[in-house]
């Protein structure tokens, strides 16, 4: 076999035969093809993520673990991460997603966190095509098909149409897991003299180099594609997930780690690397479904519903009661030995000899150039005279909120299970975040998810910096500390100069909101070469923020204010029709420079907002983002079934003012108990009374005359 069958470069393959003093065999190169794919080894971004922060006074676990955990206090950690599920469910959109939901919770359950949430990055294209309908249809039904049986609620997330993802949707699952911190697993624990248990399905030929499918372009043909699909089952999933934390409660696993891509090459080399031991593997002992696998295929299934641990030896029978119990294969598939060997046998045959430390790491770095994009002036060439003046934006309004984009997403989250497990304070729908109760404590986590294509198109940092703000921003409004952050990096390929710079920018720009407003990134994902030979896709940065809440007397809620309350602007008047939504209505494609980001403006908006919810200075809080400060009143009014009259002094273009987007903003409902409290908290911060909530219109003086009525009846799509 050429190393190019195996997917190795020439640069790869020479480094991998210096190391090792010898050729592979070819198991090891096809072994070595996967593990140092783009979607194991992250070697075009190793040194950009390394810009993230990721330290931080609640963070228990950064990157390195199976995903991040920080602390809420009172002995409890969050646990989340979010990856990507992409090109599967281009290819075979229901088992796809369903896969990326059921390899996620899996994550979360390898550090002994019981996971209680789930939400969802969606990016779908031209929302007219059938293709997209079709590709819509399988993805949604795939979360769902797999996150309602399996017991995980499905409590929020991103939904966002355009063309670029019409032959390349998205689908990035989060979750999040709830663990005592004095019972959190790790992957870094195993010790010579130890067993290795296979935990869960048997082994298939589904999935086999999974890892290295989502490492390169999509063909055309997309049905060529589909053998690298697995197959998952979430009734399976369930019993693994109740079988790994009894094993847990009875401390009988000494380390653990789920089998996501390449299997159990994947798992058990990292538990070996990052443990500083080795281990032998014994194939002839692992439970198969299908007759006359090879060791290669054995070695790079991705079959679902797989766990591996690290035991004594002397506590394995009692683990295989346990999975006995829960209707589970389990076997002892191999040791842990000294040193940094990784052997496969088959029988008595050695397959595999490698360097466990050289599996999942060292491939070496392909220092992809970097270049400015040659249209960039012209994406930056936009005045906002290319957009006329009409005063009449009612039927602006009427177009935006019933947008694919804006609208409800009730035809998505009718079809998840929200409240299962019963923590599920606010989930999907007119919702800022989503927030979760945890059992036994009076504290409430905050979660959100965001993602600006449009704006990081233009102004890769910009945008990046914008879509970090964005999640933290309504987090704060909500009364949620930010934590810590995930992210998943979606790009093109990062072999083309102008696209390689998309992606260093936006890092920067994320990585410099998150230092600047203390949000430490531990845990995330890079999803590569989402493109066709036709179309690439835009690029989607999308991170998902967890929060604190101290209870639940200091979160506000949206969407709820009352007959005579005071309608509160917060924010400069001066926002930016760049990449908006009300831009692509009017023009078509984004234009323009999204707005600066300023951070001292981001921390000084994040303090006040935390403050206003925590002492109940307001009834009803919402941030800005999507469709700007018009959409704003428009969820305000359509979720309280309220309307407000108002005149806009404010000396700014109204069309701008009312859709404009960027920089730190928001509308408040303030009973007039709490006004004079409430303007001394945003003193010094842009502050504008706008109106009274009452009445059965949106109305805005010369701009806007919209029922409410009508409002719901248009977002709602009835």
């Amino acid at each position: 076999m050429h190393y190019s069958e195996a997917g190795l470069r020439e640069n790869e393959y020479k480094a991998l035969v210096e190391t090792l003093g010898r050729e592979p065999n070819e198991c090891e190169l096809l072994i070595m093809g996967v593990m140092w794919s783009e979607h194991c080894s992250y070697k075009s971004t190793k040194p950009l993520l390394s810009l993230f922060p990721t330290e931080g006074k609640s963070v228990v676990l950064g990157p390195g673990e199976n995903a991040g955990i920080v602390d809420i206090g009172d002995g409890n950690g969050i646990a989340f991460k979010v990856e990507s599920h992409n090109h599967p469910s281009a290819v075979a959109p229901f088992q796809g997603a369903a896969t990326g939901v059921g390899g996620i919770i899996r994550d979360i359950l390898a550090l002994g966190a019981r996971p209680i949430a789930s939400l969802d990055g969606l990016f779908f294209g031209d929302p007219e095509l059938q293709k997209t309908k079709n590709l819509s249809d399988g993805i949604v039904r795939g979360i769902g098909g797999y996150g309602n049986p399996v017991g995980v609620p499905t409590v929020g997330g991103k939904t966002f149409y355009d063309k670029s993802y019409t032959d390349n949707p998205l689908v990035n699952a989060m979750c999040l897991g709830h663990v005592k911190l004095d019972q959190i697993i790790s992957s870094q624990t195993a010790l010579p003299g130890q067993a290795v248990v296979l935990l869960g399905s048997k082994t298939g030929r589904d999935g086999i180099a999974g890892a290295a499918f989502a490492s390169i372009e999509l063909s055309e043909d997309t049905k060529s594609s589909r053998p690298n699909i697995q197959i998952g089952d979430p009734f399976v999933e369930k019993l693994l997930i109740e079988a790994c934390l009894e094993l847990k409660e009875k401390g009988l696993i000494v380390s653990m780690q789920d089998m996501g891509a390449a299997g159990i090459t994947s798992s058990s080399s990292e538990i070996a690397a990052k443990s500083g031991v080795g281990m032998i593997m014994y194939f002839d002992r692992v439970p198969l479904r299908e007759t006359g696998m090879e060791p290669w295929e054995i070695a790079l299934s991705e079959s679902q519903e797989r766990m591996l641990m690290i035991v004594e030896f002397e506590n394995v029978s009692h683990v295989m009661s346990i999975a006995e119990k829960w209707d589970l294969d389990a076997a002892v598939i191999g040791e842990v030995i000294e040193g940094n060997d990784y052997i496969i046998k088959d029988g008595e045959t050695i397959v595999v000899d490698l360097p466990a430390t050289l599996i999942g790491s060292d491939c070496p770095s392909p220092d992809w150039e970097s270049s400015v994009p040659s249209d960039l002036a012209e994406k930056w060439n936009f005045s906002v005279e290319n957009i006329p003046f009409n005063n009449d934006l009612t039927p602006d309004l009427r177009d935006l909120i019933s947008s694919p984009n804006l609208r409800e997403k009730k035809w998505i989250y009718e079809q998840y299970d929200q409240m299962v497990q019963l923590n599920t304070v606010t989930g999907p729908g007119n919702n800022d975040i989503s927030v979760l109760r945890i059992k036994g404590s009076e504290k409430l986590v905050g979660v959100s998810m965001e993602s600006d294509p449009w704006k990081c198109y233009l102004d890769p940092y910009r945008g990046g910096a914008e879509t970090v703000a964005r999640s933290i921003r309504a987090l704060a409004v909500a009364g949620a500390e930010p934590l810590g952050m995930t992210n998943c990096l979606n790009y093109p390929s990062p072999e083309i100069p102008e696209q390689f710079w998309e992606l260093s920018e936006s890092v920067k720009g994320m990585a410099a909101c998150c230092s600047e407003l203390d949000c430490p990134v531990v845990s995330g994902n890079v999803s590569l070469y989402n493109e066709t030979a036709s179309q690439r896709i835009l690029p989607t940065p999308l991170v998902g923020v967890v929060g604190l809440i101290r209870n639940e007397k200091e979160m506000l809620r949206c969407g709820c204010w009352k007959e005579g309350d005071h309608i509160f602007y917060v924010g400069l008047s001066d926002p930016s029709l760049s990449g908006s939504h009300y831009q692509m209505h009017k023009m078509g494609s984004p234009k323009g420079r999204p707005l600066i980001f300023n951070g001292q403006a981001e921390s000084d908006f994040v303090a006040r907002a935390l403050g206003t919810a925590r002492k109940g200075l307001a009834r009803s809080g919402r941030a800005i983002a999507g469709g700007g400060l018009a959409s704003a009143l428009a969820k305000e009014c359509i979720s309280s079934g309220i309307g407000a009259e108002m005149k806009l002094n404010i000396p700014t273009r109204k069309d701008i003012l009312l859709f404009g987007e960027g920089g730190p903003r928001a509308i408040y409902a303030v009973p007039s108990d709490k006004i004079v409290e409430f303007r001394h908290t945003w003193r010094g911060f842009p502050i504008v009374m706008l109106a009274k909530a009452g009445g059965k219109s949106l109305y805005i003086e010369g701009h806007l005359n919209i029922k409410v009525e009508e409002l719901q009846k248009i977002w709602r799509q009835e």
